[in-house]
């Protein structure tokens, strides 16, 4: 997804996790899954993502683009997203956080 400036967001992930650090990255994430979920439901819904996407810098996407952005990372194909697969859409968007999410990943764990 690129802005008006053709940077695209996930390059700023890996900027992020070395000034952050992996739990303060990790936070972040969480931050961002919360800002988009539905707060009954606890999960990221197309409703809930075009009412909320606007306050991430979304907010000019089409319903299609939106439902798109949730199919990728819908792995139980209930049609909406947990937070584990948001945090596992946002990684898998980010080239640079997969060569090292192996290792990355195991940190978060332990």
């Amino acid at each position: 997804m690129a802005s008006k400036n053709k940077v695209v967001f996930e390059d700023f992930f890996p900027s992020m996790v070395e000034k952050l650090g992996t739990q303060g990255f990790m936070d972040e994430l969480c931050n961002g899954f919360r800002v988009l979920m539905d707060g009954e439901k606890g999960v990221i819904t197309l409703e809930s993502l075009k009412r909320n996407s606007a306050e991430l810098g979304l907010g000019g996407m089409s319903d299609d683009e939106l439902r798109s952005m949730l199919e990728e990372g819908d792995l139980d194909g209930d049609g909406s997203l947990n937070q584990m697969e948001f945090c596992v859409l946002m990684f898998r968007l980010s080239p640079e956080l997969m060569k090292g999410s192996r290792r990355w990943l195991e940190q978060m764990l332990n």
